[in-house]
């Protein structure tokens, strides 16, 4: 399989999404980020390398608009439960006020 410099990759025995930086004859260098934000780069043997197929970044960003439009949601309905708390305190309120004022 020939690779190419911005090919997303990965080892044949799983593990991290890798993109490729360089190719030479049989050794591919790799770069990507570890699971503390920390960056590597490798030189692989193509051997052990696979292209990882069906990245589309677009749609990993629209999954992320997703999960911001949900929480943004969320945070709206918990705004409406907390003003028609209010307006259910006022009307109390209110009522008594009126009650008051009968005696």
């Amino acid at each position: 399989m020939a690779f190419e410099p911005g090919d997303v990759v990965m080892l044949k025995s799983g593990g991290h999404s890798m993109t490729v930086v360089t190719v030479e004859e049989e050794d591919i260098d790799c770069l990507w980020v570890g699971d503390d934000g920390q960056m590597f780069r490798q030189s692989i043997p193509a051997i052990a390398l696979t292209v990882v197929e069906g990245i589309d970044l677009d749609e990993t960003d629209e999954a992320e608009d997703e999960e911001t439009e949900d929480k943004d949601n969320e945070d709206e309905d918990e705004d409406e439960d907390e003003d028609d708390e209010e307006d259910d305190d006022e009307k109390e309120e209110e009522d008594s006020k009126k009650r008051a004022k009968r005696r």
